[in-house]
Formats: C-alpha cells, sequence, structure tokens
C-alpha cells in the first residue's frame, strides 16, 4: 500500500500551509532519511507508487548530443505511455495509464524521471522498452556499437510529499546547477516549461504538485528558492549524475 504523499482538501489555504518548506531539506535530509541516490528500490514496485528514475551513459558519456536525440528519446517515451499516439513504428505501447510522468530532466549524458506506476506492470517495463529502442537508435545514428546506458537503471521510492516536493525541484533545477542554463525555465529538455503553463516537449501529470500552489508562478518561485539550498549543500550536489 502506498504511503501517504498528498491530498486535497477543501480548505485550500489549509492545503497550501500543508506545502513543505524547502529549508527542511537543508541538511539533506528528507522526512528524516538523507536523499541517498545509491538506495535502489529495484524489487519494490507497486500500484500507486511514486518513483523518482535516473540513469546516465555508459562511462559517463553523453547520449543526449543534439536536438534530434532529446525529441527521440521523449517522442519514444510518449509512445510507451499513450497508446493513442500515432506512430509508424512497430514499438508497442504499454495499456493506456500503466503510468503518470510527473515531471522530467533530459540532460547532455543522463535523464530523471518522477513517475507514479498506477497498475500492475512494474518500471522495468517501461525503462526497458525506452532504453533499448533509445539504444538502437543512438548505436545506428552515430555508427556505434555496445552499451549506451550505464548498468542498470537507478530507482528511488518517493516516500512522502516533502520528498515529491523536493525531487520536483531538483530535477528542474540541474540544467541550471550543471551552468548549461541561467535560468531553469530556459532548459527545452524538462517538464518545467510544461508546470509553467508553456509549450512543453511533453505533458505531464503535474496536478500533484501544482495543486498545492496558488499558481505557477507560485511553484516557480519554489524552485528557485531551492538553487541555493543546492548549491549550498555539498551531500546534494552529489546527486546531480556527472
Amino acid at each position: 500500500m502506498r504511503a501517504f504523499i498528498y491530498k486535497k482538501t477543501k480548505d485550500t489555504k489549509t492545503e497550501r500551509t500543508q506545502r513543505p518548506s524547502l529549508q527542511a531539506c537543508k541538511d539533506g535530509l528528507c522526512c528524516g532519511r538523507r536523499l541517498d541516490m545509491n538506495k535502489r528500490d529495484y524489487k519494490q514496485c507497486g500500484r500507486g507508487e511514486f518513483y523518482h528514475i535516473y540513469n546516465r551513459g555508459n562511462g559517463k558519456e553523453s547520449i543526449f548530443l543534439d536536438d534530434q536525440d532529446c525529441r527521440f528519446f521523449l517522442g519514444r517515451l510518449c509512445q510507451i505511455l499513450s497508446p493513442e499516439t500515432k506512430t509508424k513504428d512497430r514499438i508497442q505501447p504499454l495499456p493506456v495509464n500503466s503510468f503518470s510522468l510527473i515531471s522530467y530532466c533530459i540532460m547532455p549524458n543522463h535523464f530523471h524521471f518522477l513517475i507514479q506506476q498506477n497498475g500492475d506492470i512494474p518500471t522495468s517495463k517501461l525503462i526497458a522498452k525506452l532504453c533499448t529502442s533509445y539504444s538502437k537508435y543512438f548505436n545506428n545514428k552515430y555508427s556505434r556499437v555496445g552499451h549506451v546506458f550505464q548498468d542498470k537503471f537507478k530507482q528511488i521510492n518517493v516516500h512522502d510529499n516533502r520528498y515529491l516536493m523536493w525531487l520536483s525541484c531538483y530535477i528542474h533545477q540541474n540544467p541550471k546547477v550543471a551552468g548549461l542554463v541561467r535560468r531553469a525555465e530556459d532548459y527545452i529538455w524538462s517538464s518545467l516549461s510544461d508546470f509553467l503553463g508553456r509549450q512543453g516537449g511533453v505533458v505531464c501529470s503535474k496536478e500533484i504538485i501544482l495543486e498545492q500552489f496558488s499558481t505557477p508562478d507560485d511553484y516557480k518561485k519554489y524552485v528557485e528558492s531551492s538553487y541555493e539550498i543546492i548549491m549550498q549543500n555539498k551531500s546534494m550536489r552529489e546527486l546531480l549524475l556527472d
């Protein structure tokens, strides 16, 4: 049974005051547990669970070399998640509503997903389909052979609302912390633009995050406030894949 994440109440004023403060994560802890990306809950899959899923290129090599690569990766993700997405490819999508994509970020040598598993199909099946398809595309495009991704993907169970909210900031701040952009909102290969009501590459199931704020701009400020916390905390910076 899924641990309590967040439940919207009729009293919106009370609801928003219950949103966790990022100051609580200043020490690198989230609800008493260190944000440890070495803790991999591969076997802990279940209906209704939320997961932070990530992986990087083999040998830390860049695997998203241009915009076409990012578009293919996200496009393939949409095809797998949405059976109604039309495609000429033979890839078989998963049953409708198998997963909900909450947020994402595609970096030059790695990716991050925040995903909810809605049914009994495990996340491993989703990631295997996506990464196998992308590996074939990447090797063919760049005339190479061998593994594209490093080892098996990593997965951490999101155990409560504070962790959920922190991860949404962490994922969206990846490009700015890495020095790719001056403002996180300017990076086109993350879901932040979708959260802010702008044109995005993939439409996410972002309501569980945004309904805890009065407006998308309030969420933007919340994300912005996480930057200094990350930069000031060595244990948090170490969570960023290099």
